[in-house]
């Protein structure tokens, strides 16, 4: 299996948005941080990834399977989490467990106790009286006690304070240890996929504008630096966006090691994810 995922010009049109010939695979044994702004089709894609909505074009394939066709078989062997806790108020949460064992032919129960255990989620208590933290918790712990192959999550550390979101990202990190078992994981806090993804692909008004390695983005973008009386000098080949302010001009550039050759005299910083999301979401678009 080349890839746990594979989503190949995936199109869904509504009134006032559309999702255009979206593609971006997942290899096994890695994590992918989807990212772009409210809007953008991040929901739209995770929800036609799991046959929720009719798309009208497009293929989707999970563990080299078509999703649509063997839907029944793919949702066994795959975990999901959504940005609100999906299971009802006056259950405890031992209750997820009698019901969950139904549903997964691979529940193991002693593992969704092992999780429990681990992040201090009391058994025999109301999931109404669990906070966010710990609703969210639970809802990782139920989504992993079937052993699933992959994880897809949707915004699944917002609201949450950084000592919770550190201790579940690394139940993700060592989700993907056995380079079997893969993420794909929605998030606004792009600090957090800083800090684990190994791929980001990047959506913005319904069209992928990146989907490379982690490294390689962070490696290659950059934002120039140049007084408004400079800006002309630039190559519009090398704008991706730009933004101006009271000091001059900020540029959103790729290949910035080759660029701080040609542009020697301008400073040239690195580029953050959440950056490049602005500069495309709030600067005005050259190329």
């Amino acid at each position: 299996m080349d890839y746990s995922l594979e989503v190949k010009d995936l199109s869904k049109r509504y009134n006032t948005f559309a999702l255009n010939n979206v593609s971006f695979n997942l290899k096994p044994g890695s994590i992918m941080g989807f990212i772009g702004e409210n809007g953008a089709g991040k929901s739209t894609t995770i929800k036609s990834i799991l046959n929720l909505i009719h798309r009208d074009h497009g293929e989707i394939k999970i563990f080299g399977l078509d999703n649509i066709k063997s839907e029944k078989e793919i949702r066994q062997n795959i975990g999901i989490v959504f940005d609100e806790c999906r299971f009802h108020d006056t259950l405890y949460a031992k209750d997820v467990d009698l019901f969950l064992s139904k549903i997964y032919k691979n529940w193991d129960s002693k593992l969704y106790s092992h999780y429990l255990e681990q992040f201090k989620l009391p058994a025999k208590k109301y999931i109404k009286e669990f906070s966010r933290g710990m609703k969210m918790k639970l809802s990782i712990a139920a989504a992993l006690s079937h052993n699933p192959q992959l994880l897809l999550l949707d915004e699944p550390t917002s609201g949450l304070d950084p000592i919770v979101r550190t201790e579940i990202l690394d139940v993700f990190l060592e989700f993907i240890q056995d380079e079997k078992n893969s993420i794909l994981m929605s998030s606004h806090i792009t600090g957090d996929l800083e800090k684990i993804a190994d791929y980001i692909t990047f959506i913005h008004e319904g069209k992928i504008e990146l989907s490379e390695s982690k490294d390689d983005i962070i490696y290659s973008y950059g934002i120039l630096k140049c007084k408004q009386s400079d800006f002309s000098q630039i190559d519009i080949k090398d704008i991706i966006s730009y933004r101006k302010n009271s000091f001059g001009y900020e540029v959103l550039v790729t290949n910035k090691a080759k660029l701080s050759r040609k542009y020697p005299n301008y400073i040239i910083d690195s580029a953050s994810l959440e950056d490049i999301m602005l500069f495309y979401s709030k600067g005005v678009q050259k190329c």
